[in-house]
C-alpha cells in the first residue's frame, strides 16, 4: 500500500525535495530562517465561532508556517491549503508558540484534532489520507469554543473548497 504523507509543522518536509545548496540563503531545510510576514487572511466560521486565519498555500509558506512567531492572539489562527487530500503530519519545529490543529477534509469537515507540544519535532500524523486543510490555532482554542471533530470550517466566500485562494490579496500591516 503506498500513501502520500507530508510533514509540516510549522514547516513542511517532502520527499524530493531539491539539494540545500540550490535553496535562497534564507532559506533552510525547505524553509525560512525567520518568520513569514502576514499572510493574506480569511474569516472562517466554525458554527458561531469567527475566526481570522492567515492562509499558507504557496509551498514555502505551507514549509515555514508559524515558525519563529513569538505570538498569536485567540479568534486568529493559520489555515494551510494543500493542492489535493493527502495524510498530512504537523510537528513544531522552530515553533515555541503553543498550538492546536485540526485536520479538515476537502468538504470542509475536521477530521481530528490535536495540541501540539512547543519545539517538539515528532510528526503528529494524521488518520485519514483525506486531509486538504490544516487549521493552527492558539492551543486549547478549539476546546473552549467547543469545537470538535465533525465540525464544517466555512469561510467569508462560502465553502472552503469554493474558495478560489490564488485571489486572497496579503494583508495589511498592523
Amino acid at each position: 500500500m503506498v500513501f502520500l504523507m507530508t510533514i509540516v509543522g510549522c514547516g513542511k518536509e517532502t520527499s524530493g525535495a531539491g539539494p540545500d545548496s540550490a535553496k535562497p540563503s534564507n532559506e533552510v531545510r525547505g524553509h525560512l530562517s525567520h518568520a513569514l510576514p502576514r499572510l493574506a487572511t480569511v474569516k472562517l466560521w466554525l458554527g458561531s465561532q469567527e475566526l481570522t486565519a492567515e492562509v499558507a498555500r504557496t509551498e514555502i509558506e505551507i514549509r515555514t508556517g508559524m515558525m519563529f512567531r513569538t505570538n498569536i492572539v485567540d479568534g486568529e489562527g493559520m489555515l494551510f491549503v494543500f493542492a489535493r487530500p493527502m495524510r498530512a503530519a504537523f510537528y513544531m519545529r522552530n515553533t515555541t508558540v503553543p498550538l492546536s490543529c485540526a485536520y479538515i477534509d476537502p468538504e470542509g469537515a475536521i477530521l481530528e484534532i490535536h495540541d501540539l507540544k512547543p519545539l517538539d519535532e515528532t510528526p503528529v500524523e494524521a488518520r485519514s489520507d483525506n486531509v486538504q486543510f490544516v487549521l493552527e490555532v492558539p492551543q486549547g482554542w478549539f476546546d473552549r469554543n467547543q469545537i470538535k471533530p465533525g465540525a464544517v470550517v466555512r469561510t467569508q466566500y462560502g465553502a472552503l473548497n469554493e474558495l478560489n485562494w490564488a485571489t486572497l490579496r496579503p494583508a495589511r500591516r498592523r
